[in-house]
């Protein structure tokens, strides 16, 4: 007896650590948000759902992503025509890398080496090496490319360009331009489904989400919006997120200031989620619990939880919020 209760003394402590640790969250992440008018970046704990940094940086930062290793985070900065890399330990811009001029978008291949930048003002995407902080090369596309996005497979870049009207499809192997799909007037933003069966690309005047077929470079279908009492000119989609699992998508409206949530199979809009003023960008948790999207106008960050479609929390950041990026 006296053995047992010895043993199960050692094995209660053991068993209490467990059940606190199952208790715990899995994981804290940490959001950067770029500042474009206040030319800063806002750090926001998710875990409180506070700011707990402040990072000066260039001017004009909008694009924003942590780079694959999660170690540091690349934010383009369009008034000096380059991008600023941030150390996540130091808070510090530590470096920059080779840009054209004013930077907007852009997006990493799957290895996080190539770094394809969309430069609005020479109608180029530039190819950076990450790793070298060199400039590999540069591709002709439409007038004021913004738009950024990598095919799940990786052998596709595309590249809206807001003037031209159009999304390019470019072979990363040759880096060519072997496609050019006209959708409505001033695309922003390009989201592939993950299995790689859709692009949806957001055109901001043209109020309309444009489904492509990226095998046969066609538009198969419109995404439109109705919000009662606002004027259509009002609803200007802008960021798309899509879920994982392919089911759920998420898309910015702008001056709206509405996210519209829809079934993304059969496209249909099912709800809309009143946020801040002038919606623009969004990311995901990595576990996909939240959503943090940026309000320009009203400079905050409205964070929803997926699973409830609802917003749960506003916290107020920098001046202009834009882009938004969250620890891998």
């Amino acid at each position: 007896m006296t053995t047992e209760r010895a043993r199960m003394r050692g094995y209660l402590p053991t068993l209490t650590a467990l059940c606190l640790a199952a208790a715990s969250p899995a994981w804290a992440y940490t959001a950067y948000i770029s500042n474009e008018k206040g030319n800063t970046v806002s750090v926001i704990d998710t875990d409180k759902w506070v700011v707990t940094n402040t990072i000066k940086v260039g001017q004009r930062p909008r694009g924003i992503e942590f780079t694959r290793d999660g170690k540091f985070v690349m934010v383009a900065v369009g008034d000096d025509d380059t991008i600023q890399v941030i150390d996540t330990k130091t808070m510090q811009v530590v470096d920059t890398l080779p840009s054209g001029p004013d930077p907007e978008l852009f997006t990493q291949d799957a290895a996080g080496k190539i770094l394809y930048v969309a430069n609005e003002n020479d109608n180029t995407v530039t190819v950076i090496d990450i790793q070298k902080r060199t400039l590999l090369g540069s591709i002709q596309v439409g007038v004021e490319p913004e738009g950024m996005t990598v095919s799940p497979d990786g052998k596709i870049l595309i590249n809206t360009s807001e003037t031209t009207n159009m999304a390019h499809f470019i072979d990363t192997a040759t880096r060519e331009v072997v496609a050019s799909v006209l959708v409505d007037s001033r695309p922003r933003f390009a989201e592939f489904k993950h299995d790689g069966s859709e692009l949806w690309v957001s055109s901001e005047i043209g109020g309309t989400v444009s489904i492509i077929d990226p095998v046969k470079h066609v538009v198969t279908g419109k995404i439109t919006f109705n919000i009662p009492g606002l004027r259509s000119e009002a609803i200007q989609p802008v960021g798309i997120g899509i879920t994982k699992d392919d089911k759920t998508a998420f898309v910015a409206l702008g001056p709206a200031n509405r996210v519209a949530v829809v079934d993304a199979a059969s496209h249909a809009v099912t709800k809309y989620l009143l946020v801040g003023q002038r919606v623009w960008h969004m990311a995901f948790t990595p576990d996909e619990k939240y959503l943090l999207v940026t309000n320009g106008v009203s400079n905050d960050v409205s964070v929803i939880d997926v699973a409830a479609q609802k917003v749960i929390k506003t916290i107020q950041v920098g001046e202009l919020p834009w882009g938004v990026t969250i620890s891998p």
